[in-house]
């Protein structure tokens, strides 16, 4: 077990700038107390897996409680995930709305996971498919296949896994990424990634718009995929989804009054070049909403077909 204090030199959203790397309300590899006093989060390290407990009171220090064989590597980056790399000081807002967002959210932040894998595998099971489809895909995949979370019974909430190493990701047998609800498309792109990703964690030390080129060369994963990882494994602040179902929609009806589509948003961001995906998260984080038209997409069940 390892402990640490660390006190943010900036306002910190300890929740908000965590919350990304959440995958849903079932997510086993997550867990917040009732009262929202501690948020518990299991990942996978280059030493081996990590549960880390994570505590703020209001105005005070974070505190960082860590088990397993990467509790140290966790507790060592604890700053870089909590946002102390980003400088969103360079941020010039262009559009009222995102000026409102920017006074009222001053504990908005970019944090990094460092982690590639584990930002990878849910990344890709969320491709072309409803949200409720991928999480519990995700759900299914690491319930079934990833080892226990490290740490004391009793302290660490009951049910949580690390999420399946490539090593595990490789040995699971067809029919059972059928009945996580898996087609083949996502299938191969996971497997493709997991037979190179050790080499794939070095994107996060690239960064940028070279650690994203590296993550694509992996068939199956592309820009939108690239950039959903990279938002979370070094907090890139110009790695916008393209190809996303909903974000184009939501910043045209945000910004401009109606829908857009990716060349439209690729427009209305240009202001903003260098720190698109930032505005995108001011804009998601403001409280808009945009209207809703007809009945939402209903999600397939792969384990029917």
């Amino acid at each position: 077990m390892r402990d640490r204090e660390w006190h943010p030199p900036y306002p910190l959203d300890l929740y908000g700038v965590l919350s990304p790397l959440r995958r849903g309300r079932g997510d086993p590899t997550w867990r917040t107390a009732s009262d929202g006093a501690v948020v518990w989060r299991v990942s996978t390290t280059p030493d081996g897996p990590a549960t880390v407990a994570y505590r703020r009171r209001a105005g005070g220090p974070v505190r960082a409680t860590a088990w397993g064989p990467g509790a140290d590597w966790e507790i060592d980056r604890l700053p870089s995930l909590l946002g102390g790399d980003d400088d969103p000081s360079v941020f010039v807002a262009h559009h009222p709305l995102v000026a409102d967002a920017v006074r009222r959210m001053p504990g908005l932040r970019l944090g990094s996971s460092g982690r590639v894998w584990d930002a990878l595998l849910p990344a890709v099971l969320e491709q072309k498919v409803t949200g409720t489809e991928a999480r519990r895909s995700f759900r299914e995949l690491a319930r079934r296949f990833g080892d226990p979370a490290p740490g004391p019974a009793g302290v660490v909430p009951d049910g949580m896994r690390v999420p399946p190493t490539p090593e595990q990701v490789r040995a699971i047998p067809d029919w059972e990424w059928h009945r996580a609800g898996v087609d083949h498309a996502r299938r191969s792109a996971i497997l493709h990634a997991a037979v190179v990703a050790h080499r794939l964690e070095a994107a996060a030390g690239l960064a940028g718009e070279p650690g994203r080129v590296l993550l694509r060369r992996v068939r199956g994963i592309g820009v939108w995929t690239a950039a959903e990882i990279a938002q979370r494994v070094w907090g890139d602040p110009d790695a916008v989804s393209f190809g996303d179902f909903h974000i184009p929609n939501t910043v045209g009806h945000a910004l401009l009054g109606h829908d857009l589509d990716d060349a439209g948003l690729l427009e209305v961001l240009a202001p903003y070049a260098g720190q698109r995906q930032r505005a995108v998260r001011y804009i998601e984080s403001s409280g808009f909403r945009r209207p809703r038209f007809g009945p939402r997409f209903s999600p397939r069940d792969y384990r029917t077909l």
